[in-house]
């Protein structure tokens, strides 16, 4: 069947390594980030800069981090980016192996601390199916007797080899919004990349592809009708951190989200779940 085992990084990080007849990966307990993903005979899924050192209370540069219980910036001053739950620790609840399948399920219990910026009756959980596709679902409910609003994303960074050959496809029909500008509508079904990408989709059908040289990916969307696509390009590279100056030509990033007018809304008792599935299309 396989094996899940429960491992400690140089750095002190606790991950879980999951090896079974169909993938191999790797599950971080802070963040409850996968950082690795590999189906048996294919190219890993997931992208991490050489530059992340691992150390823990940082969000790690690459795999699928979770924004939650928002995307980008808070509209409250010197809230962290993109929540904090993708710098908390969180706990691995459950174990099931079936039909060479895995599932993994992490919760965060919000700390008192965490309240200052999160102060609402909701469980939040990560449910990872790991075969030779990597589905992930965010999972929400709203305990408390007032309606809760948040935005997320599955921030995921693949792995395409070269971007001057990536085409991205799968979005005609949509709309974005690009450095805050906009919204556009997307006049063709494809996108290349000659500069800096930094569009939020919205109105976007559930299925996108990316085109790179070592075949094409395929990235599902259930519950989410916006996505963004990121690439930093030369300039910006420069200035972020746990990157180094180059990365920008072998990754791509194509997240899952709810944001803008997709946002999530939860009345009490209610449940959302923001699913992706990502493999590499036969």
């Amino acid at each position: 069947m396989g094996s899940v085992t429960t491992k400690k990084h140089a750095n002190g990080l606790d991950y879980v390594e999951v090896n079974t007849a169909l993938c191999q990966a790797r599950i971080f307990l802070q963040g409850a980030q996968i950082d690795y993903f590999q189906p048996v005979g294919k190219p890993p899924l997931l992208w991490v800069s050489s530059a992340d050192d691992y150390q823990p209370g940082n969000g790690i540069r690459g795999g699928v981090p979770v924004c939650w219980p928002w995307f980008g910036m808070s509209s409250e001053a010197n809230f962290p980016q993109h929540g904090f739950a993708r710098t908390r620790i969180w706990a691995l609840e459950s174990v099931e192996m079936r039909n060479q399948l895995v599932d993994l399920r992490f919760n965060l219990k919000i700390s008192e601390q965490d309240k200052i910026y999160w102060p609402h009756n909701t469980e939040v959980s990560v449910l990872f199916t790991l075969g030779d596709t990597l589905s992930i679902s965010l999972v929400n409910t709203n305990l408390g007797d007032e309606t809760v609003t948040l935005t997320q994303a599955l921030h995921t960074y693949f792995p395409i080899e070269d971007i001057h050959q990536l085409k991205a496809s799968g979005f005609s029909g949509s709309k974005y919004i690009e450095f805050a500008e906009g919204p556009y509508p997307q006049t063709t079904d494809e996108v290349r990349f000659d500069r800096e990408t930094d569009r939020v989709y919205t109105e976007l059908g559930p299925v996108q592809l990316l085109h790179t040289p070592q075949g094409i990916i395929e990235v599902s969307r259930e519950n989410s009708q916006s996505a963004v696509l990121w690439n930093p390009w030369i300039e910006k590279s420069q200035r972020l951190g746990r990157f180094n100056p180059e990365d920008y030509q072998t990754m791509v990033c194509l997240e899952a989200a709810n944001v803008l007018e997709d946002k999530v809304v939860l009345a009490p008792s209610e449940t959302h779940s923001l699913v992706t599935h990502i493999r590499w299309k036969d």
